[in-house]
């Protein structure tokens, strides 16, 4: 069981993220895209989705310097273990917390707006159950290891372990010890990643970068009193 959680199940995440992802590009193109519901109502969307989706950056970017980058580099340029304890647990837990109200605003919003309601599949319901199970899974963790309890660092077994998976030498004893609510987060959010693709969380995957080399829309001038100007035959110039 210990090999199948931290070694085989991690991997079958990332290979079903990784086709799951090239399948949807390649055969449901019009699929790839949030469903856009701002034409209904913008009142709570304006509140809940800043605070999601920088909620969600914020904890992405403490997720990304935690888990892959190694503890003697933080160390190398001068952040001590002490500090970047802090940074992690208050910088973290807001980010948390960001995300979790954004999220839940959204989803009330959701639900009160009758047309957003009427467009909210099974799958959205389904993506909102597993995304907030790891949200609210992450912050347990940190709340209850750091905050009510004495402190547990992480990147000495869970960053190495993850790091181990990309090299293609998964140790699974570092997961040995690890504080049951760290384990069950990182579960969920395996399984998560195995959704991924088949949900709308997939547009986080597309960039505008078209957008910097597009061409520019044409605006062509037209007569506000064309229909009061006598119909004339042949082509007419361009203006």
């Amino acid at each position: 069981m210990n090999t199948f959680l931290w070694v085989v199940f991690p991997y079958l995440s990332i290979v079903v993220l990784i086709g799951g992802t090239v399948w949807r590009y390649r055969y449901d193109k019009f699929g790839w895209t949030t469903r856009s519901s701002q034409l209904y109502e913008t009142n709570y969307l304006r509140w809940g989705s800043p605070m999601f989706h920088f909620g969600v950056l914020f904890v992405l970017i403490g997720h990304v310097i935690g888990l892959l980058i190694p503890k003697s580099w933080t160390e190398a340029v001068g952040i001590t273990e002490h500090l970047y304890h802090l940074m992690a647990v208050f910088i973290g837990t807001v980010a948390g917390l960001c995300t979790l109200i954004g999220m839940a605003i959204l989803i009330l919003r959701r639900r009160l707006t009758g047309p957003v309601f009427a467009a909210t599949t099974k799958n959205d319901k389904a993506m909102y159950v597993v995304l907030g199970s790891v949200i609210l899974l992450g912050l347990w963790a940190t709340v209850k290891a750091n905050i009510a309890g004495g402190g547990y660092d992480y990147r000495e077994t869970v960053s190495p372990w993850l790091r181990s998976l990309f090299t293609l030498q998964p140790d699974a004893a570092l997961m040995t010890a690890v504080p049951a609510s760290f384990k069950i987060h990182v579960i969920a959010a395996f399984v998560l990643f195995a959704c991924w693709p088949f949900t709308r969380l997939v547009h986080a995957f597309s960039a505008p970068v078209g957008y910097l080399t597009r061409p520019y829309v044409v605006y062509r001038y037209r007569d506000p009193r064309g229909g009061l100007r006598p119909t004339r035959p042949g082509w007419e110039p361009p203006r």
